[in-house]
């Protein structure tokens, strides 16, 4: 064993030539710099020429542990003397920002009815609270293409240091546990921790609130989050939309949903001045989430929402693009707002009403074709051949006001013309309600109200097909109440009335037992609270109301709510003779006098 180690002497570095002429630099030769002409171009009789030296870009020392900690309180007071966001009341904001971009331009203020108390509207941080600390900022106009991938998320080990001398015969250290890290979640998003936990939760929670099936995949997810790797707008509905559910229930977040609505609307309004340029598919999407979002908060009597109905209208009726499963699932989500709102606003529907058998379940991306929620569609469920005759019946109380209009008017002959067409087609209303029956998956069959399999075998996903069998049955039973109360205008009391009330509400409640799909029971299920008479009656209501608040967990749930019961209230006060308690219209009243327009999805 040697005693002793001989030291070598020290190599002689290697010179490298950085100031040879252009030719020896090509053919990665050495040259001898010799001026005029180097020794080698000398010799092939070829033009020498010289470059300019350009400096060497040397590596950049990094601080130091105790410098790092010693500058971070500078570094994190200049960070937050750049972010002084300016805080907005409602005196400021005037009735016209409160239209959608297609009809209006945009100050910067977001369109929404703001109550007279002082919060932090505009404000993206929260001054009372901090839940989250950050130093990094993050330009979300400059979003960049980034696609997150299946692959596991590698981890990264820093082996500890060691002493040089003790480095040369020791063994190569293994990491600690402690000192390895991973990527955080959603970074490819966004820096800040705090909108990654936003989008965290709408993928995770919200998305999943809102539709019927995501047997292969969740159709916000796959459709609708990768638009917003590169459209800000859509980045900032997705933001908005996530905060306002948590600050709904009750979670503080450093930025306010306001915040992120307001730049939203910002962001859209610059992609429509932008007019062919934009991708149509980006601005219905930024659309759709902002409607979402609007029938979220219902903040005031604001007609928001069907200004953004106007705009993805014109925006589908102006695209020629072939259809994309991205526009065909934006056009879904349009359908059923399109509905929905008219019967929560007694408006027309803007779009003309589908022919039968023309709309067929809509799926998720690369779900399996005998899948068993096959005839389920992701938005409407197995209501989708209801969606028909839904949308004629949404139709009727405009029709109906326009024949009150032309009778105060003596316009006789129109007046004559709109009556036919009232009673024709409010009959064919009635009689295709009565022949509907849903769309039931193959070798599936409706025995005593239990889905049962064909021959006797056990049905897969049997809850979430039961609670969305019930869903679309709880639809056409309130579709029946809405067509006496509201366009025939027969008593509460009336048997035809209690009893399809009655059974809508069974539905509602059966849907959320079986704990489904509940982000289009909120109609059915206000439309039949609203007609309870029977303490039996109430009881269910108050019983779905309590299960879909606590799963779905939305601004208008609570305030539907609210109205029911103050409309029992008002019917236990008075008589039936009371012409109040005839009134077909009490809960829009209502509605009214507390000064909300809801829309029920």
């Amino acid at each position: 064993m040697l005693l002793y180690t001989k030291l070598a002497p020290p190599k002689v570095p290697k010179r490298r030539s950085r100031a040879g002429c252009t030719f020896c630099k090509e053919k990665k030769k050495k040259c001898d710099e010799k001026r005029p002409k180097c020794a080698r171009c000398a010799e092939k009789d070829l033009q020498c020429t010289y470059e300019a030296v350009k400096p060497r870009q040397r590596r950049k020392k990094e601080p130091s542990q105790s410098e790092v900690t010693q500058n971070h309180g500078e570094d994190r007071e200049q960070d937050l003397d750049q972010y002084q966001w300016r805080e907005t009341t409602a005196d400021e904001i005037s009735e016209s920002d409160c239209l959608s971009p297609i009809d209006t331009k945009f100050n910067g203020m977001s369109p929404m009815n703001f109550s007279t108390t002082s919060e932090s509207a505009l404000s993206p941080v929260d001054a009372s609270s901090t839940v989250y600390d950050y130093g990094v900022t993050d330009n979300s106009d400059q979003i960049r293409d980034v696609v997150r991938k299946n692959s596991s998320i590698s981890v990264v080990s820093q082996a500890r240091s060691l002493q040089p001398d003790l480095a040369m015969i020791a063994p190569c250290p293994v990491g600690s546990p402690t000192l390895e890290f991973v990527l955080p979640t959603y970074s490819e998003f966004s820096e800040r921790p705090n909108r990654r936990a936003l989008v965290d939760h709408f993928c995770n929670v919200l998305s999943h609130l809102i539709v019927f099936r995501e047997e292969s995949g969740n159709p916000f997810q796959q459709l609708v989050l990768p638009l917003s790797h590169r459209s800000s707008p859509i980045m900032n509905a997705i933001y908005a939309l996530a905060s306002a559910h948590l600050e709904y229930r009750g979670v503080e977040t450093p930025e306010k949903s306001l915040y992120f609505h307001n730049r939203a609307i910002q962001g859209l309004a610059r992609l429509i001045e932008q007019e062919g340029k934009v991708d149509k598919i980006e601005l219905l999407a930024a659309i759709m989430l902002l409607v979402y979002y609007e029938v979220l908060v219902q903040r005031g009597r604001s007609n928001i929402v069907d200004g953004h109905l106007k705009g993805a209208l014109t925006i589908m009726s102006s695209s020629q693009a072939e259809s994309t499963p991205a526009s065909l699932f934006l056009e879904r989500a349009f359908r059923f707002y399109d509905v929905i709102t008219a019967l929560s606003l007694g408006s027309a529907p803007l779009s003309t009403a589908p022919a039968a058998g023309c709309l067929i379940p809509f799926p998720p991306l690369d779900a399996p074709t005998a899948s068993p929620l096959s005839n389920v569609d992701t938005l409407l469920g197995m209501a989708t051949t209801l969606w028909p005759i839904m949308h004629r019946l949404s139709n009727l109380l405009s029709l109906k006001t326009d024949i009150e209009r032309a009778a105060q008017e003596n316009l006789t002959s129109k007046s004559a013309v709109l009556r036919m067409e009232f009673e024709t087609t409010s009959q064919a209303i009635e009689t295709a309600l009565a022949q509907w029956e849903p769309c039931l998956p193959p070798n599936i069959m409706v025995q005593d109200g239990v889905l049962r399999g064909i021959s006797g075998e056990e049905i897969p996903e049997q809850q979430r097909l039961q609670s969305i069998l019930h869903n679309a049955l709880a639809y056409r039973h309130s579709a029946f109440v809405y067509l006496y109360r509201t366009i025939y205008g027969y008593p509460a009391r009336r048997e035809a009335v209690q009893k399809h009330a009655h059974t809508a509400l069974v539905h509602c409640v059966e849907t959320v037992s079986h704990r489904g799909p509940m982000g289009a029971l909120l109609w059915p299920l206000f439309v039949a609270a609203c007609e309870a008479v029977s303490a039996e009656d109430r009881a269910l209501s108050q019983r779905a109301f309590v299960g879909i608040n606590q799963r779905q967990g939305m601004t208008n749930i609570g305030q539907a709510w609210n109205i029911v019961q103050e409309v029992w209230k008002r019917l236990d006060d008075m008589s039936d003779d009371f012409p109040e308690a005839q009134d077909t219209d009490l809960w829009r009243k209502v509605s009214a006098e507390m000064g909300v327009n809801i829309v029920f999805g």
